[in-house]
């Protein structure tokens, strides 16, 4: 899509569509199920290769004389994450610090893209001759679902490896009894089903409507964008570090829960 003087509802659509390749006719801008959205995976995949760049470099200059800037802020972020950890996960398992820290970040710098003006990497990618360029990963529905459906089959990966067949006698008897084993199983299948769902859909909701609040101040007068741009910014900082604070810690609640028995 390529216009030179669009309407709003031209100028609003035009950043809700995305750099799309159809893999079943290899076409740029179908839509379809088997389709791509190629400016998600660049940026996600960009952003995921900068932070493990700069954190791989952070220990490689790491020294216990007289840490610099960058180790100071990556021991801060690490102590953080371990943290919260420490009282919200109740067992033993190595990979939940390195797991939580790595949502954190990643969905943080995923959801910093809000705060780049809205025109920017869209004229960026025109003079590539791509005229749809979306930037922020987290609010494409594919994004957040893809995360919390990993979230989910660690959930279900340790049930099973924890619980083992005390997992089964979990499901048919609680909460309510072997009496209500059916309402039990459906309580269960419910429950399980409901924390993907509510951790893709909290992050996508939100980092959405943001996206959009900034596409609606780009539309008005020149004068005016700067001074509601900067308060929504400011806003929209605060925003984006919950969304990934909370997702993390659901995943590590959700974890935690999977080591826990109802005994």
């Amino acid at each position: 899509m390529s216009l030179l003087h669009p309407t709003e509802g031209e100028y609003i659509q035009h950043h809700l569509d995305y750099f799309q390749l159809n893999l079943h006719t290899m076409h740029l801008g179908n839509g379809g199920f088997w389709t791509l959205n190629l400016d998600t995976l660049i940026v996600s995949i960009t952003i995921g290769a900068l932070f493990l760049f700069v954190f791989w470099l952070a220990a490689r200059r790491a020294t216990s004389n007289t840490p610099g800037k960058l180790q100071n802020f990556v021991e801060m972020l690490i102590e953080f994450v371990d943290g919260m950890v420490k009282e919200a996960f109740h067992g033993r398992n190595e990979l939940i610090a390195p797991l939580g820290l790595t949502i954190f970040v990643w969905i943080f710098l995923m959801n910093c893209m809000d705060l780049i003006p809205v025109d920017l990497l869209p004229k960026i990618a025109s003079w590539f001759h791509v005229y749809d360029f979306r930037a922020v990963p987290t609010d494409d529905l594919n994004v957040t679902f893809a995360m919390s459906g990993v979230v989910f089959l660690l959930i279900v990966f340790y049930n099973i490896k924890v619980k083992g067949l005390g997992l089964t006698k979990e499901i048919l008897s609680q909460p309510f009894g072997w009496w209500l084993m059916p309402i039990n199983v459906l309580f269960r299948l419910l429950e399980e089903i409901v924390k993907p769902v509510s951790l893709s859909l909290r992050l996508y909701g939100n980092m959405f409507a943001g996206e959009l609040i900034f596409v609606l101040i780009a539309l008005l007068p020149w004068w005016i964008q700067w001074t509601l741009g900067g308060i929504w910014s400011l806003f929209h900082v605060l925003v984006i570090s919950i969304q990934a604070f909370i997702f993390m810690m659901l995943t590590i609640v959700y974890i935690s829960m999977a080591h826990s028995s109802h005994d």
